[in-house]
């Protein structure tokens, strides 16, 4: 090793590290070492930008040379720095690889707490690569963050998600409702596997909570479906006569007036009208664009974009709803059907639908079971299961059958015919 000529270090030989000497060291064009004569092993590396660090060489369990990087000086004392190495040499000794502790070391305070993971990278990725990627961060941050938020993702154990089942089910949630949390979370956790954020899926072993596919019959029996459709007529003639009555005083004093309600007085009772008659789920209908709707031919595509089985799907459309979408387009430029205030695509409509069920006096009724009213009138018009299986854009027969169920009236009736059979 040649001899520094800009210091009084030679370092061709170990040498006594000191303050003054390590001073002395000058940055060269390329990165150079000087050994410690006090404590084998120990080395000063001066780099070309002049940084010093101290580093110690060793041989762990496999007898190969290893480098274990001490600290910087500046940030550690020579003193220390001869410290830290002796711990580190007595480790290697006891067969405890230092270099393999300080990486681990690293990986604990690296490693993100759920929260963190949720709200940065896996964020980031789901809302980029996900539809519903805006709410599934939501419904990870509404279900987890309280118990699971502040834990690193390699301290989630299934211990802890079951207790967090257990005090969900206590809490009144239904076991479909829990298993869609929990697969929300375990999709989570995947990725930080697939991404070596974390070695092993810590919740790969947790099963789904026992549900009756068939528990929820709920669709519109007639009456309700009258009752919604004059809550509709209702609001319609409402919104219409507040417009007229606003114009009506803006016209007084001279501002700019409103444009008149024509056709529909806003997105509410289309909405409805076309779920009822096409079956449509609220994000494909929420997603529905002009180019998907050809009046012409009366069909309706639902893009495999859109849709939660990523299948494209043609329905047909019935006369009212083929009216309702004729009345209803050319009211702006916006290429979605039905456009929020700000001309994207809608999130929810919870306000004006929870208002509509209460005025006509309609209860645990869901948006969703729109489409199980759908369903049910195809059943009990005679349509087969695999032709409602394919409007409604089941990849399989065996989520269709549950609608078998939605008409329980109607097979009654078809049980008491029998009466009429002569013994």
């Amino acid at each position: 090793m040649p001899t520094n000529k800009n210091s009084a270090v030679d370092r061709s030989q170990p040498v006594k590290l000191t303050e003054d000497a390590i001073k002395s060291l000058q940055p060269e064009a390329g990165r150079y070492e000087v050994r410690d004569s006090v404590l084998p092993g120990l080395r000063l590396r001066v780099s070309p930008t002049g940084s010093k660090t101290f580093c110690l060489f060793y041989r762990n369990r496999e007898s190969r040379l290893v480098r274990y990087t001490v600290g910087r000086y500046g940030k550690v004392t020579l003193k220390r720095a001869r410290e830290l190495a002796q711990e580190a040499m007595g480790e290697a000794a006891g067969k405890s690889d230092p270099q393999a502790k300080k990486r681990q070391a690293r990986r604990v305070a690296a490693m993100p707490t759920l929260a963190q993971f949720v709200d940065g990278d896996y964020g980031d990725w789901v809302k980029a690569h996900r539809k519903d990627g805006a709410a599934t961060v939501a419904r990870l941050k509404a279900c987890f963050e309280d118990d699971m938020g502040n834990m690193k993702l390699d301290a989630i154990t299934a211990w802890q998600a079951d207790k967090w089942q257990s005090k969900r089910r206590k809490a009144g949630k239904a076991p479909s409702t829990i298993n869609r949390d929990m697969t929300a979370l375990k999709a989570t956790l995947s990725k930080a596997v697939e991404w070596g954020v974390l070695e092993v899926h810590p919740l790969a072993k947790i099963k789904q909570m026992k549900v009756d596919k068939h528990a929820r019959t709920r669709y519109l029996k007639p009456a309700e479906e009258q009752a919604i459709r004059e809550a509709l007529d209702i609001r319609e003639a409402r919104l219409k006569k507040e417009r007229a009555s606003a114009n009506t005083w803006r016209k007084q004093r001279g501002y700019t007036l409103f444009p008149d309600l024509q056709g529909f007085a806003d997105h509410m009772k289309p909405m409805v009208l076309l779920s009822i008659n096409t079956g449509l789920r609220r994000g494909e209908l929420f997603q529905l664009q002009w180019s998907d709707i050809d009046l012409k031919g009366n069909m309706l595509t639902v893009r495999g974009a859109t849709a939660k089985a990523a299948i494209t799907r043609h329905i047909p459309l019935n006369q009212e709803a083929a009216e309702v979408l004729e009345a209803w387009k050319g009211r702006d430029n916006n290429p979605l059907v039905f456009p929020g205030r700000n001309g994207e695509p809608f999130d929810n409509v919870k306000k004006a639908w929870h208002a509509l069920l209460e005025a006509a006096k309609v209860k645990d009724f869901r948006w969703h079971d729109l489409r199980h009213t759908f369903a049910s009138k195809l059943i009990m018009a005679g349509v087969d299961l695999n032709t409602v299986r394919e409007l409604l854009g089941h990849a399989d027969i065996k989520m269709t059958l549950r609608y078998a169920h939605l008409a329980p009236e109607h097979k009654a009736e078809a049980v008491a015919r029998l009466m009429s059979v002569s013994p």
